[in-house]
């Protein structure tokens, strides 16, 4: 999905090329039985930036982007077969969670692996840049006291791209949260902040026991189809310079290859609750990048996912 007409600063489109220079379907073909690459996501309209316009960022062109994104992940969720969508900026889960969303309605949640909120609407947005607003699209949020065009906007996307049945915010799990918007703090408090594993739960209790809570709360939630949205702003910039959207102290390397273990164990294991049913790595802008670092962790941590360990998992009931 190479456009990056959603987010903040131009590159992100480079991410898709530059996740497959890193050596994605080779790593992919030594742990999955069959992989296919599907090729880009072409917008009508293109990547190019050109002039902002008024409202959200370059809209006409992220919304068509999304309508063909949309159709894209559509076509490509068959049985048996998980969709593996490379972006591009975070502006795309608007679309790949709502193809999602047809196929599974409430059955369906998201684990949001990410710095930041994405809960903004076009009123609160301090950026205007849809990329922050995927997670409130998704669950149909109001745009309040919205100056125009954004009202407008914000209707025609909704309208174009989300189902009715929106996304239900109980079924989203944020993991790695960070960098928040004022705005996001309440949305997300107004529930049960317990949905958000930030870094200093992360600090406070390390991965597994945060793993099993995020496990546990989607669980609780009716969750039994689930998505996946990696975000590379997660990781701690110090292992993942090449993203636009960089916040120091994220995950370390260790870190995040230990939740994609973990979550592979869960969703492959006995008893396991969930199906899953779709995987997006984004912000991925090889522009500011080291040798390709970041592209390289995005490998990477979707084969730990998928399940690429050291060693064969130790047999049960032994002692640690």
């Amino acid at each position: 999905m190479p456009f990056g007409l959603g987010g903040r600063r131009l590159g992100a489109s480079l991410g898709p090329t530059a996740i497959r220079i890193a050596g994605l379907q080779k790593e992919l073909e030594e742990i999955v039985a069959e992989v296919t690459d599907m090729g880009d996501v072409r917008s009508p309209l293109g990547n190019e930036p050109g002039n902002r316009g008024e409202g959200i960022g370059h809209f006409e062109k992220v919304l068509t982007n999304l309508e063909e994104v949309k159709r894209a992940v559509s076509e490509a969720t068959v049985p048996r077969s998980i969709p593996l969508v490379l972006g591009g900026d975070h502006s795309l889960a608007v679309a790949t969670v709502s193809a999602a969303l047809e196929q599974s309605g409430e059955l369906l949640g998201v684990l949001w692996v990410d710095a930041h909120g994405d809960l903004n609407t076009p009123d609160t947005s301090p950026s205007g840049n849809l990329h922050g607003m995927s997670l409130a699209a998704l669950c149909g949020l109001r745009c309040g006291e919205c100056p125009a065009p954004r009202a407008e906007q914000w209707a025609r996307l909704l309208e174009a791209v989300v189902p009715e049945r929106r996304l239900d915010a109980s079924r989203i799990v944020w993991f790695g949260l960070r960098d928040p918007d004022r705005s996001e703090v309440e949305r997300i408090t107004s529930g049960d902040s317990r949905r958000a594993v930030t870094m200093h739960e992360i600090d406070r209790f390390g991965i597994p026991a945060m793993v099993e809570h995020a496990v546990e709360t989607l669980r609780r939630a009716g969750v039994r189809r689930l998505w996946v949205s990696f975000d590379l702003d997660v990781l701690d910039p110090m292992i993942a310079p090449g993203t636009g959207t960089d916040v120091r102290g994220g995950l370390s390397y260790r870190e995040a290859h230990l939740l994609a273990e973990m979550l592979h164990e869960t969703l492959r294991g006995p008893g396991c609750p969930f199906e899953l049913v779709g995987i997006e790595i984004v912000e991925v802008n090889p522009t500011l990048d080291t040798n390709n670092e970041t592209a390289v962790m995005a490998v990477e941590w979707v084969t730990s996912l998928l399940g690429r360990r050291i060693l064969p998992a130790w047999p049960s009931g032994g002692d640690a």
